[in-house]
């Protein structure tokens, strides 16, 4: 009733009867502070209340001061600030503002109440910056603030409403440019107990200010740095008992956004401000928690919704930036449909007919006799095919010269002119050479012509070079004898290394032959002579050769010490404090010929990376036990850094030394949450136990100070490296180690895997090898066949072997994936076994694979890139056959699949992932993309069959490792040019899937707590493939288009879509709980089951198939 008589007075009632409106609006005051359901009912939905006092507000223009005390009772209540502000409110605030201040003066108390409304309104309304100033409103505050100064009361509501302007950027440089910088520095003051809120407001809005460079300048050339530290000081000394944690922090914030400028940095230093601020925080982490992300205690929750930040994993990781939503979902409908028409014409692809030789084989007597026994050796070259138009799969000279000529590495940066201090190396920015001196790459394209011509043509002078890496007589030496310092390990080509008088040598040397089948050392020198690499390796590298045998025992996880990284980070800023400590000494240097660089004084290591698939550019010495170590970028990038694997000697036993990686680029990483390093000690291998295993202490992922340029961050400005940090000792004197960053697979290790699997091949296996294309650096890419031989000759059994369905397989695209190489060798060496199971996927699919698409990235430690300098992952869309011949040439195959209408079953490309733990699946689906996107679609776009999600399902039941939680159905834009979604979107194959491996280890199931290794990733290769014979074994049908039919029978309804966007987790500052995301009831008890079928094989092979159906 009240309301209703205010609203009839507004307009010129109002003007004529001014006393009343005041009574009106007191009752309306009294009832509302003493009545709470009043003020609920004034802010209610579908009251006028709000409207009404505003209006009465915007038509008086009188000083109504009992309308702002009932304007501040009801809008200042939590929620209701919203309301106020969809209402228009700030507008009339300003307004009234705007009128209050013509008055000379302006009264203090519609000041004070018209400022205390806008300090509350501004946090709410995204538009108050931009509001304020184009009312003008700026001045008006910033002029009440220099007139009030020392009176407390006005000046806390006026600084408040400052800090809200100062959030937008605009303002902030306007309001330095009228001197509110200088203002605010009038107004911070030494240490007192008096007036500290307003202090506070006071700091936050200065550092508002302060984000603004302009205003950072200002605070610099106004000398204000050194005094900002000297009240800092003052603040943290007095405060004793921590009571003003909050305007402490205050300054450091302000300290932080001017040494955000070279300038203030520079200010900063000369001003004392490291060692001001080190000597505070040794007593107390406020530092800390403003200048570095505060990791310590921290909890994997790192939901990694996966990157193409210059640091991307597998097909994902791209910066998700609002984990929230996710805008990159595709919601084009027309590209949520596979394409209609072929891209090519069948004419053009007829070429790939010969890599399909089983499907019009006729299988006479002879012609089984001859493809039993006589497979075409993978390193041969296929010959050269006529396409039409005159175009040819370019083998040999012809097509090195034409990758060379679009292949044109990035120029070098120029030098900079500034000297980094002591201790603080740069991280190498640049895209340059990943090798060093001699072994720099070309910066001209003829010379990448002569350089890999070369290369093939010494390929049989530098079999005289590489040696075994075994310098069998030196080892037996020290160890028989105990002898002094040796430099083995580092030169394995050097002569004198072996000593034939020594008996029993070869005794010290491991038998890998019985704990390996798949491996033989001679067989992996031989086929390291033909691997073709930028660098002219001269060397093996001991893992490679020896070896690796999985341990029998558990790894788990490694709990994260609390404090640790707050320890490290104290280190590293002892490096600027205490400069004269630091040893700056570098020890191995791929820029330098004389490489590497050392004193042989036994005081340093000695590292090395020379080797297939190593990778260290740089290492420096900066405390007497202390690493710096700079990795190389990919070839023809400047990015990439993040794959390791080196070489170390030369350490003392029992010694703890530590590592620093500076120049990593990921902005969150699993050596967070509980990943080690792999160390791979040789003394070990020769003592019988060849194997990598976790190691390292205090373990910690971190930003540093080294930024990157804007060239090598891909434009962006202000990003930083990261750095690895770890601390290990050695157990062994005159040992030898490697550290890599996951299991090393070199492309050589492949190659001889498939020679070794050709002696499993019985007169049952149809197995065919053939080489797919030549690579840039002229490597072969292989291309594997494997089914079961047709019963007999008869038509109907050639019929059924014709008429199978294909099954494609590909991995390795990305080279710094080493697991996804692991889950290969476990899928080719259960297709190859001869268990009943093994038997019967052969009969029942055509397996095409493609195990390693990126040779070259692989050869030369590449994290994701091929010679190209391009990620091959992302170039399905459109693949240039000189730049990119691996995808160019498989996705031809798929197309010729295609046109022949003999699309894949199953197409799926092995990844392995940085940032989430456990296995798991991307696939695509129109309307899971369609329901994340909440786009309007009719019933008939969203039409789809459900076996997409049938494979997933399964693994989830049988594979412990595999996370149904964590697979994504979702498409999205920037993932238009990968595999997973060409091979869909254009292929038309119903289940493409990206199946991504952790680098880490697992949060749920059987391997829950444990990092992961070598036996779980080829388990989950073995467990694909059961996973595809149980899809076949639930359908029952043998023509593979009808499956999707009934697929729909094994789907879970209880296993809604968890959508994972494809960026790496948050930073790690923000948690996220893996283990809820998990919400299958029946996956725990099926993987619990699965896991104790596989740790028995003979109880795989026994499985019936009606007890697979009873566990579905």
């Amino acid at each position: 009733m009240l309301l209703g008589q205010l609203e009839r007075l507004n307009g010129e009632a109002m003007m004529r009867d001014v006393e009343t409106a005041r009574q009106v609006t007191t009752k309306i005051l009294h009832l509302i502070q003493t009545q709470e359901k009043s003020g609920k009912e004034v802010m209610s939905k579908g009251s006028s209340g709000m409207e009404v006092i505003l209006a009465s507000l915007e038509v008086s223009l009188l000083i109504n001061t009992t309308s702002f005390a009932l304007l501040l009772c009801v809008s200042g209540r939590g929620r209701r600030v919203g309301v106020f502000v969809s209402k228009g409110g700030t507008g009339v605030l300003f307004q009234i503002l705007n009128t209050a201040n013509k008055d000379m003066p302006p009264s203090e108390e519609l000041m004070l109440q018209l400022h205390s409304l806008l300090a509350k309104v501004g946090p709410k309304d995204r538009k108050f910056g931009v509001k304020a100033r184009l009312s003008g409103a700026l001045n008006i505050t910033v002029n009440l603030i220099k007139q009030n100064i020392q009176n407390t009361k006005l000046l806390l509501p006026c600084l408040q409403v400052l800090r809200a302007y100062s959030t937008n950027s605009v303002n902030a440089i306007s309001l330095g440019k009228n001197g509110v910088v200088e203002l605010m520095f009038k107004i911070v003051a030494p240490y007192s107990k008096k007036n500290t809120s307003l202090l506070k407001v006071a700091l936050d809005a200065l550092g508002a200010l302060l984000k603004s460079k302009t205003n950072a300048r200002r605070a610099v050339d106004g000398g204000h740095v050194p005094v900002m530290l000297a009240l800092y000081l003052d603040w943290h000394r007095n405060d004793t008992r921590h009571r003003y944690m909050l305007i402490r922090k205050g300054f450091l914030v302000c300290l932080r956004n001017i040494t955000n400028i070279k300038l203030g940095r520079k200010a900063f230093i000369e001003a004392d401000g490291m060692r001001i601020l080190y000597n505070s925080s040794t007593v107390t982490s406020v530092f800390l928690c403003v200048f570095f992300p505060p990791v310590d205690d921290v909890v994997d929750e790192s939901d990694d919704n996966e990157e193409t930040e210059a640091d991307t994993d597998s097909e994902n990781e791209e910066d998700e930036k609002d984990h929230g939503t996710n805008d990159d979902i595709e919601t084009d409908l027309n590209k949520l449909h596979p394409k209609k028409s072929p891209s090519r014409l069948f004419e053009e692809l007829r070429v790939y007919e010969r890599f399909f030789l089983e499907l019009s084989e006729d299988f006479q007597v002879s012609a089984r006799t001859s493809f039993a026994h006589s497979p075409s050796p993978l390193p041969k070259a296929r010959p050269q095919t006529e396409l039409s138009g005159g175009s040819q799969l370019l083998q040999g000279p012809a097509r090195r010269a034409a990758a060379a000529a679009a292949v044109r590495p990035l120029p070098l940066p120029p030098p900079s002119s500034d000297t980094p201090p002591a201790g603080h190396h740069p991280p190498h920015q640049g895209p340059g050479p990943k090798r060093g001196g001699r072994h720099s790459l070309p910066r001209r394209t003829q010379d990448l012509v002569a350089l890999r011509q070369a290369s093939l043509s010494r390929a049989g002078d530098r079999a005289e070079h590489i040696q075994s890496p075994l310098l069998l007589g030196g080892i037996a030496a020290r160890r028989v004898g105990g002898g002094g310092g040796s430099n083995w390990g580092s030169d394995c080509g050097s002569e004198g290394a072996e000593d034939e008088s020594v008996e029993g040598a070869v005794l010290e040397v491991p038998d890998t032959a019985l704990l390996l089948p798949l491996h033989d050392p001679d067989l992996y020198v031989e086929m390291v002579k033909g691997t073709n690499s930028v660098p002219q390796y001269a060397e093996v590298a001991y893992p490679d050769y020896f070896g690796h045998v999985a341990p029998t025992f558990r790894e788990p996880l490694l709990d994260r010490v609390y404090g640790v990284q707050r320890s490290k980070i104290f280190q590293d800023i002892e490096r600027l404090i205490h400069p004269n400590d630091i040893l700056d000494k570098v020890v191995y240097d791929l820029d330098i010929p004389s490489c590497p660089v050392i004193e042989d004084n036994g005081e340093s290591l000695k590292f090395n990376s020379q080797f297939e698939s190593g990778n260290l550019r740089k290492a420096v010495q900066v405390r007497k036990y202390e690493y710096d170590l700079v990795l190389n970028s990919d070839i023809n990038s400047n990015h990439y850094h993040q794959w390791f694997y080196f070489e170390v000697s030369g350490m003392r036993v029992g010694t703890m030394y530590r590592f620093n990686i500076i120049n990593c680029e990921k902005s969150n990483s699993q050596f967070n949450y509980g990943m080690q390093v792999l160390m791979y000690s040789v003394q070990e291998a020769i003592s019988g136990r060849p194997r990598w295993v976790r190691t390292g202490t205090d373990i910690c992922y971190y930003k540093n100070h080294f930024a990157r340029s804007s060239i090598a961050a891909g434009g962006q400005k202000g990003k930083s490296y990261y750095t690895l940090t770890f601390s290990t000792n050695f157990s062994h004197k005159d040992d030898v180690c490697y550290f890599a960053y996951h299991y090393p697979y070199t492309y050589s290790t492949l190659k001889m895997h498939l020679s070794k699997l050709e002696a499993l091949r019985t007169p049952e296996i149809y197995l065919r090898q053939d080489v797919l294309c030549e690579t840039l650096s002229g490597n072969s890419c292989p291309l594997l066949t494997i089914t079961a031989m047709p019963e007999s000759n008869s038509n109907d059994h050639i019929c059924q072997f014709r008429n199978r369905p294909l099954i494609f397989l590909s991995a390795r695209v990305h080279p710094g994936e080493t697991n996804a190489s692991w889950v290969m060798k476990g899928t080719l060496e259960f297709l190859m076994g001869p268990s009943p199971l093994a038997a019967s996927l052969r009969e029942a699919y055509i397996f095409k694979i493609v195990p390693m698409l990126n040779p070259d990235g692989v050869v030369n430690g590449n994290h994701r890139c091929s010679l190209s300098g391009e990620d091959l992952n992302r170039q399905w869309q459109n693949p240039n056959p000189e730049l990119h011949p691996t995808i160019y040439h498989t996705k031809s195959l798929l197309q010729y699949l295609a046109h022949i209408q003999r699309a894949p079953l199953v197409f799926c490309d092995y990844h392995g992932h940085s940032r989430k733990k456990n296995v798991f699946m991307y696939g695509c689906s129109v309307k899971e993309t369609v329901w994340q996107s909440n786009i309007s679609a009719t019933s008939s776009d969203l039409q789809e069959d459900l076996g997409y999600r049938t494979l997933p399902k399964i693994l989830s039941q049988i594979a412990p490792a595999f996370s149904m939680a964590s697979c994504s159905f979702v498409v999205e834009r920037s993932k238009e040019s990968t595999a997973r979604v060409v091979v869909w979107r254009e292929i038309g194959v119903q289940r493409s899937y990206t199946m991504e491996s952790t680098l880490c280890g697992c949060d749920q199931g059987k391997y829950k707590g444990l990092q992961i290794g070598t036996r779980e990733l080829e388990e989950m290769g073995a467990q694909f493939c059961m996973a595809l014979l149980r899809l076949k074994r639930l359908t029952g049908l043998r023509n593979h288009q009808h499956l999707l039919d009934l697929e729909s029978d094994i789907i879970g309804t209880s296993c809604p879509t968890t959508y994972v966007m494809e960026e790496d987790e948050p930073s790690f500052m923000e948690a996220i709980d893996y283990s809820a995301e998990s919400n299958d009831e029946d996956g725990e008890p099926e993987n619990e089951h699965a896991g104790e079928v596989h740790d028995n094989p003979d109880h795989i092979d026994q499985l019936s198939d009606s007890e697979n159906n009873h566990r579905e």
